[in-house]
């Protein structure tokens, strides 16, 4: 594979552009009271197919500032035709899209410069220019967060032992033209390990944050990535060509090259302030903490560069989408190939739990233990994520609730089927306690134990003859949830086939005893 068509954010928001996908806003719009209000209007009152990416072109402030540049929201997954694009894959590619680049990673290649470089702030001229504040960051939950925080940044880092790369999408406060708080929500986060051995080592932890690139670079940034596997060399896969990366000019790390917007300095792991509070994927405001800063050296940035930003808070979200195409591929993955669960079929995630909380396992014919090892497997890969896991059969759709909500119902009882499993990671939960202490998993078998009897819905061949009715009468398209039709469990004799053969012929009736 090598027909990733975009070179950099520009060329995909083009192709957006011509699809039909990007919303151009031409009209002066404030980054900090309507921006972000007005993209977060369509998660809210808009079926998902119908969202699209907003490109701002004349942004603006509460003083009036006019900014030299333009801000994207919603461009990498506020729609599945949105995220498609952007894998510049079909629909039913997305996973195979995932297995090649995770299985066949593609590590960058050096190049002498890139349009990056075609603006290099240092010194005083980086202060005059107004720093990090000289680009239009908007404002994500006006009314409640107390700065402009980047949402969309991917950080860059080595290991401060091996020099292994990480590419995570950490927020960012906005402290100052040079100053920028780091929020990493967990110790297992990478960036949070680095961090870590840098302070082990009584070093500062260099660090790059990148503002606009291809999207390659994003989706490998978002997704669960073993620690120290590179996101560039994932990101190689998923374009099937090398990354072009170049070297920072203050730091000792390199960089997409095609970026918008690159900042450069260091972290002090000692030297903690005051963060947040922000409006989190939870859907509640997430508290202040005391975090790390990141000290701004250098900014190299694109002439009028295209500030993007990523739309998260409240579910369901840009991120919300982006996480869930992610998680569910390295999951399935994970629980497959790695745990060799051959019964695994499908694996998905909900965006009303952030997909980091609310896990859905499909099974077919499991064998005795196989699907409490799924929840199990599936617990265990990420500390702090799958809070509620459900396992169920090949013949309950995961992405419907009411399914799952039927297989919990009856497949299901609490004293044989449901583990409590204690010792979580708290992730942005306010119902955990504040040291972590209470929280924990809830593992569910909701799979059959047994032969069941029928569903209780007509056999497939009447509602295949409903449908043809319904169509012969012109009535509404239907979209039809999975079961449609009555199916056998196991748990059904030849003489009941008989009895209901015999029923729809008009030969029914009890004999008296």
């Amino acid at each position: 594979m090598n027909d990733y068509p975009y070179g950099d954010l520009r060329e995909y928001l083009a192709e957006l552009d011509r699809r039909g996908l990007l919303v151009r806003v031409t009209r002066p719009v404030d980054k900090d009271t309507e921006l972000v209000p007005l993209v977060r209007l369509q998660f809210r009152g808009l079926p998902e197919a119908e969202r699209k990416a907003f490109l701002f072109e004349n942004v603006t402030d509460g003083s009036g500032r006019r900014y030299d540049g333009t801000v994207v929201m919603g461009a990498f997954a506020s729609s599945r035709a949105v995220y498609t694009t952007a894998l510049a894959a079909k629909p039913d590619e997305v996973a195979g899209r995932w297995a090649a680049a995770l299985s066949g990673p593609i590590e960058p290649v050096v190049v002498e410069t890139g349009p990056c470089k075609e603006n290099v702030l240092t010194g005083q001229s980086l202060l005059d220019a107004g720093g990090v504040d000289g680009f239009p960051h908007p404002i994500s939950t006006p009314g409640f967060d107390p700065a402009p925080f980047l949402t969309a940044p991917y950080w860059i880092t080595k290991d401060p032992e091996d020099g292994t790369y990480n590419v995570g999408i950490y927020r960012g406060m906005v402290k100052g033209p040079d100053r920028i708080g780091l929020q990493m929500d967990t110790p297992t986060q990478h960036i949070a390990i680095h961090l870590a051995k840098a302070k082990r080592l009584g070093k500062k932890l260099e660090a790059a944050i990148v503002l606009g690139a291809v999207p390659a670079v994003g989706f490998s940034a978002a997704q669960k990535i073993p620690f120290g596997v590179s996101e560039y060399s994932v990101a190689g896969g998923l374009m099937g060509r090398p990354l072009e990366v170049v070297r920072c000019e203050t730091v000792d790390l390199e960089v997409p090259a095609h970026a918008e917007i690159i900042l450069e300095g260091e972290i002090d792991p000692e030297h903690l302030e005051s963060e947040g509070p922000f409006g989190e994927a939870s859907g509640y405001m997430g508290a202040k903490t005391s975090s790390p800063v990141f000290r701004v050296r250098c900014i190299t940035h694109r002439t009028k560069p295209v500030v993007q930003a990523f739309i998260s808070e409240f579910p369901p979200s840009e991120s919300t989408l982006m996480r869930k195409i992610a998680f569910e591929n390295v999951y399935l993955r994970f629980l497959k190939q790695a745990c060799n669960i051959n019964a695994v079929q499908r694996f998905v995630t909900h965006e009303s739990g952030t997909c980091n909380m609310f896990f859905v396992i499909q099974l077919k014919n499991p064998t005795p233990g196989q699907a409490r090892q799924a929840l199990y497997a599936a617990s265990g890969y990420e500390a702090s994520m799958g809070k509620t896991i459900v396992a169920v059969d090949d013949d309950v759709d995961p992405e419907d609730l009411s399914a799952v909500v039927w297989a919990m119902s009856f497949r299901m009882q609490p004293a044989r089927d449901v583990t409590v499993l204690p010792g979580k990671l708290p992730r942005l939960d306010p119902s955990a306690a504040e040291d972590g202490s209470l929280s924990s998993a809830l593992l569910i078998d909701a799979t059959r134990k047994g032969p069941y009897p029928p569903t209780s819905l007509p056999a497939k061949e009447f509602m295949d003859r409903a449908q043809d009715l319904w169509q012969e009468l012109g009535l509404p398209e239907l979209a039809l949830a999975e079961p449609w039709h009555g199916y056998e469990l196991g748990d059904w004799s030849d003489a009941d086939r008989h009895r209901a053969a015999e029923a729809v012929q008009g030969r029914y009736g009890v004999p008296e005893e």
